[in-house]
């Protein structure tokens, strides 16, 4: 029989990687006669070509999903949001967040979940320059900009790049709501209707494959590792394939509505769209 193709679009991440693991070797999951076409993007081109409607099924940031939600829908498996612990503000020296108000800021992208965090943190008039995510720590070292926004691995090595943190936004996020911090999921066109369903199984059980086969996971996941050795890499996987990717759950889901509304309160989202989890 001939098997269905669907294209699934993520981050070359070590966390997104490990996702898709069970994908991607024989005798890994079984995709029930669809096949999976990997289309690897930084996430502000997802969210880009989720608008266009470009993937079946996509990594998206969380803030873009005002935008198209009468065209996806959100996976219950596949989110990246932990506790404690996001994106952050780094810059050569310390100073007080208040400054960070008058700094020229990198950020990886407008339709960014840490874009639209840092905004609700310090407002909506911030004077920022987009830069690709990978690009930002010479950015700021270069002078290029006062302080960037880091996202990725970058949370864990930019103290390689003798940077100081200026504010964890997952941090401050837990302190005001005790939540997780939500930055990306996963998206379903509509188109497929009732099959949803058997198509989120299936990836969920590429999630918990990988969690089972930890080590082989994180091995294939070290080829999408930039400046990562293999006990750095497993660190990074743990923040961002845990129990929250296996099911956001009611924490999960409450932590993302929070957010969206308080963007919308504030007047940074146009709309704010129900979200009703496959």
């Amino acid at each position: 029989m001939e098997k269905k193709l669907l294209t699934l679009g993520h981050s070359p991440d070590p966390d997104d990687a490990f996702m898709f693991y069970g994908l991607n070797i024989e005798n890994g999951v079984d995709t029930n006669g669809y096949e999976f076409e990997q289309i690897l993007k930084d996430i502000q081109t997802l969210n880009e070509m989720a608008i266009e409607e470009k993937l079946d099924i996509t990594a998206i940031s969380l803030a873009a999903y005002p935008t198209i939600s009468d065209k996806y829908a959100i996976l219950s498996s596949g989110a990246s949001m932990g506790y404690k612990y996001g994106p952050l503000i780094v810059a050569k020296e310390k100073f007080e967040l208040e400054e960070l108000k008058k700094k020229l800021i990198a950020i990886p992208g407008k339709l960014t979940s840490a874009y639209l965090e840092l905004r609700l943190l310090l407002g909506k008039d911030l004077t920022v320059e987009v830069i690709p995510f990978d690009k930002i720590f010479d950015a700021v070292l270069n002078g290029d900009v006062d302080a960037g926004l880091i996202i990725h691995e970058g949370q864990l090595t930019y103290s390689n790049y003798k940077l100081e943190k200026i504010v964890d936004l997952g941090v401050w996020w837990y302190e005001k709501t005790k939540l997780p911090l939500p930055l990306g999921v996963n998206a379903i066109h509509r188109k497929f209707g009732e099959e949803m369903k058997n198509i989120s199984n299936i990836l969920r059980e590429s999630i918990l494959f990988s969690l089972n086969h930890r080590e082989e996971a994180v091995k294939y996941a070290l080829n999408f590792a930039r400046g990562m050795d293999k006990n750095l890499a497993d660190k990074f996987v743990g923040m961002y394939v845990n129990e929250l990717t296996v099911d956001m759950g009611e924490n999960g889901l409450k932590a993302c509505r929070l957010l969206l509304k308080e963007a919308y309160d504030k007047g940074l989202i146009d709309k704010l769209p129900e979200i009703d989890l496959v």
